[in-house]
């Protein structure tokens, strides 16, 4: 792969976020790039605000198990001879027999994580860790992007970028974080972080994934304390992982989302969010379930499974948070002194216009903000920017719920890789 070394140099492709999906791309790239000419080979480079590769470190809770097989890696299912297959991996690791042992589809995160690690250092892409991308403008001729890291300033140039920021975690209006209230995104390193216990409370704001695991997590975290789940629903959904719903999250599924109309667009989203949003396995819903019944049944409280309900702002004190759980049906009202609150109320995609700039006004959007995406993941843009910009995320509204999940990222990752190797053949022709 080419590294970058002086503002001189010109890549075909330029990332923003070295997430899993932009290094599903750079195994994409590095496999098609084996198989081509020189000539025809396709050069990139990676920038990545944090220092080495991570993905979601601080929700690798003990336990927690993936939501999707692990066939869905970052090769499979483009290329199934791939090298950087989850199998491989474990074959690479001396697991393929003690995880065939375990008759799952669905690794632990913790495993998957390493998977991703691995998967990093095999493919040794370039990437720049340490440093975020602060500045996307068009010269007319090529996309000049201004990144900042441990080195200062640099001015890295490339015929097209792909954006792949990830997502960011959103607390609820007026609530601010701190050292005991915090958005669960990063709940292992808060945790750490926290003072020592001494209200034997905690708070656990939400009613999907991330929160019901939470909440198991406190339980068994600290055996002294009690554990108040509170959200909106009268209890935790199930998510719908059933065979046919799980279609959606196909790659057919993609090309019949992106030729909807728009209001078809919306129902099938509406239709089944309960496969991703505000959803829980049904093991772990069961799981809590007996642990407050059974806690009834000793009649020792620890674990509250609180629905219809909603919290106050939290107040930060000196010794604790306080807040107050109104059951909205009967406006009973309870006062809280807690350890922490932690909020697991979901992520907002990457912001467009906040990372293009006034680039953003070259991009086309509809009248509902969103912008327009070719079926290939390019913005359109106007006549003016003739370089690609690719979305890697965000693009939920065209292409449906596999936007910013993990199940898709191989196919669309070979997807950019055609579509940018058809583009640099098209610019060979024309220079």
């Amino acid at each position: 792969m080419l590294k970058v070394n002086s503002a001189t140099d010109v890549v075909d492709i330029l990332g923003v976020g070295y997430g899993p999906s932009n290094l599903g791309l750079a195994i994409a790239l590095r496999e098609r790039n084996a198989e081509v000419p020189v000539e025809e080979r396709i050069t990139s480079v990676f920038v990545e605000k944090q220092p080495e590769f991570r993905w979601h470190p601080g929700m690798l809770l003990p336990g927690a198990t993936m939501q999707i097989s692990f066939l869905k890696d970052l090769a499979t299912q483009r290329n199934t001879r791939s090298e950087y297959t989850f199998l491989e991996y474990l074959a690479q690791r001396d697991r393929l027999n003690h995880f065939i042992n375990l008759q799952t589809f669905f690794p632990s995160r913790i495993e998957f994580h390493d998977y991703l690690r691995w998967a990093a250092d095999k493919v040794d892409a370039d990437v720049l860790y340490g440093t975020t991308a602060t500045e996307v403008s068009w010269n007319g001729e090529l996309f000049e992007v201004r990144v900042r890291g441990a080195l200062g300033s640099q001015l890295l140039r490339a015929r097209n970028v792909v954006l792949a920021g990830g997502l960011t975690a959103i607390l609820p209006d007026g609530v601010s974080a701190g050292t005991r209230v915090f958005h669960n995104h990063r709940v292992l390193d808060h945790l750490e972080a926290l003072p020592e216990p001494t209200q034997g409370r905690f708070v656990v704001v939400g009613a999907g994934q991330s929160a019901a695991e939470v909440v198991a997590h406190l339980h068994d975290r600290y055996p002294d304390s009690e554990v108040h789940g509170v959200f909106g629903k009268y209890g935790y959904s199930p998510a719908d992982d059933s065979p046919y719903a799980n279609r959606v999250f196909d790659p057919e599924a993609v090309d019949d989302f992106y030729v909807s109309s728009p209001q078809l667009r919306e129902q099938l989203i509406a239709y089944h969010r309960s496969t991703n949003y505000s959803a829980v396995d049904l093991p772990l819903i069961e799981d809590l379930y007996n642990r407050e019944y059974t806690e009834r049944v000793a009649g020792t409280r620890r674990l509250f499974v609180r629905g219809a309900s909603e919290v106050s702002i939290p107040r930060e004190t000196d010794s604790g948070v306080e807040v107050s759980v109104l059951h909205r049906p009967t406006g009973r009202e309870e006062r809280l002194i807690c350890d922490a609150v932690i909020y697991a109320t979901g992520f907002r995609p990457l912001d467009l216009r906040g990372i293009l700039g006034p680039l953003a006004d070259e991009c086309v959007f509809g009248p509902d903000g969103t912008p327009e995406v070719e079926r290939d993941y390019r913005l359109r843009t106007t006549g003016n920017v003739t370089g690609g910009i690719y979305l890697q995320g965000g693009t939920e509204h065209s292409h449906g719920l596999t936007s910013s999940l993990l199940s898709n990222i191989a196919v669309r990752s070979g997807e950019l890789v055609d579509s940018l190797a058809s583009r640099a053949m098209l610019d060979a022709v024309l220079t």
